[in-house]
């Protein structure tokens, strides 16, 4: 038989990938905000899993959710969430309150009938840091300890 090898080259290099690629999409968030990795199909409902790194040839690698076409049925943390609707195959798994160390492969995998026909979509994740902001802070004491003027700008 035939195995497919896909080559997708990245700003982190290259990665080798085996078994029926679908798509690669790179995706860039910002720490502490919240990023949402793309993924949906056509056809009959059926289950579907995410996970961290390239999908395995018989997975989703590291899982982080799982569902049976309906709902979600595993979920290892509250931060993982598919808020679209699942029943209309929108599996886009969306990271709350992101941190540098999410970034990385993630991977979409819709099982489909057959040998070797499940639906991989490999997505890169980039969170960069947030930027600083500074706040200024302004308290006005008066003789009188009830009057307080406290002023954000």
């Amino acid at each position: 038989g035939f195995v497919w090898v896909n080559l997708i080259f990245s700003r982190s290099g290259f990665s080798l990938f085996t078994d029926g690629v679908t798509s690669y999409h790179q995706v860039t968030g910002v720490a502490g905000q919240s990023v949402r990795l793309p993924c949906s199909y056509t056809g009959e409902i059926t289950t579907a899993c995410w996970g961290r790194g390239a999908c395995s040839l018989l997975s989703c690698g590291s899982n982080i959710i799982w569902t049976d076409g309906y709902k979600v049925i595993v979920q290892t943390d509250r931060r993982y969430q598919l808020k679209g609707n699942i029943g209309e195959r929108d599996l886009s798994l969306t990271i709350e309150n992101t941190v540098p160390s999410d970034s990385g492969l993630y991977c979409c995998r819709i099982e489909k009938r057959g040998w070797f026909n499940d639906i991989k979509i490999i997505q890169e994740l980039n969170i960069r840091p947030g930027e600083f902001v500074f706040l200024h802070f302004l308290i006005t004491y008066s003789r009188f300890p009830e009057i307080r003027v406290s002023v954000w700008y």
